[in-house]
């Protein structure tokens, strides 16, 4: 069962990359469990991201690729025409790429979909191909098994999805479907605070932001849900949901969390806007509040 985590874009106190704490940031996930990095997607804040940082961040994250710790890279852009450049670009660095759809002028029709999937891949022809499924942001609500069994004939290259959305159904008649195959495709689910539920329908693989933080904490879920001791996976899974939710409370979370990494031994610096970066009395105040809310130390990650 594998944790991927959704990585911050490092900054400098004055916001441009510092690509050099990549080499603490790297060392950190892989001592916590962590099995590979999803760089430059909404965690990333990749839209605030010119496309020569997204660039910049990939070349620097694949010094850490390596046989158990992989390393996709989003490369989903309005423009399809960069959408291309970016994939073609990362080929020379990756393990797989994720493309997202258009945001803005949102397609409506699934075979449009991979019609736009397949010119991405195109661009990266030996790379493994994954789709970034996040219809709450990118607003294209497809079912994703109709898209699977679509892709998996039109894209050569396709390997699997980032499932981040919370039809359950969905997710299983692609675990279903996947399974009829007899295929390896990878059904990735990317909402941290459902991880248990996507545990009874199959899930072996999770991509997430909060595996910066709390991987101890999922680590124990599985591991008790594996025990067939569901109370005290369902007892976990709410500290997850606590720390999401105590966190997002400080202007959302994905500012918050970024900013909370220097709580845990990793300064990722400030955060673009919209998001919010935390000062020092802030991270105080979350740590009274993580601590009342039942969460220990045994639950972070930690140098």
């Amino acid at each position: 069962m594998k944790l991927i985590a959704a990585v911050y874009a490092p900054m400098q106190a004055d916001q441009s990359l510092n690509l050099e704490i990549i080499d603490q940031y790297a060392p950190f996930l892989m001592t916590n469990g962590i099995k590979g990095v999803f760089v430059n997607g909404s965690t990333g804040d990749f839209v605030s991201l010119t496309d020569k940082e997204r660039m910049e961040l990939i070349e620097k994250w694949s010094d850490y690729s390596k046989e158990d710790f992989k390393i996709i890279n989003h490369v989903g852009h309005n423009s399809l025409r960069e959408a291309r450049k970016l994939a073609s670009h990362a080929s020379k660095y990756v393990d797989g790429i994720a493309v997202l759809p258009p945001y803005y002028f949102k397609l409506k029709r699934i075979q449009d979909l991979v019609l736009y999937c397949k010119q991405i891949a195109e661009a990266a022809p030996n790379v493994p191909f994954y789709y970034y499924h996040i219809p709450a942001l990118s607003g294209a609500n497809f079912k994703m098994r109709d898209f699977v069994e679509i892709a998996v004939k039109e894209i050569p290259t396709f390997q699997g999805i980032k499932f981040t959305n919370n039809d359950f159904i969905d997710y299983q008649e692609c675990v279903l479907y996947n399974d009829l195959l007899a295929e390896k495709y990878e059904m990735y689910f990317g909402i941290d605070e459902m991880l248990m539920n996507s545990l009874n329908l199959g899930g072996n693989g999770w991509v997430g932001s909060t595996y910066n933080h709390i991987a101890p904490l999922y680590q124990s879920i599985m591991e008790a849900f594996g025990n067939q001791e569901y109370k005290l996976a369902m007892e976990m899974q709410s500290k997850a949901i606590k720390f999401v939710n105590i966190l997002d409370g400080y202007g959302g979370f994905n500012g918050a969390g970024k900013s909370y990494m220097r709580a845990l031994g990793v300064d990722c610096g400030p955060t673009r806007f919209p998001h919010t970066s935390l000062a020092d009395d802030n991270i105080l105040e979350i740590n009274k509040k993580l601590k009342s809310a039942g969460l220990t130390e045994s639950n972070f990650s930690s140098k």
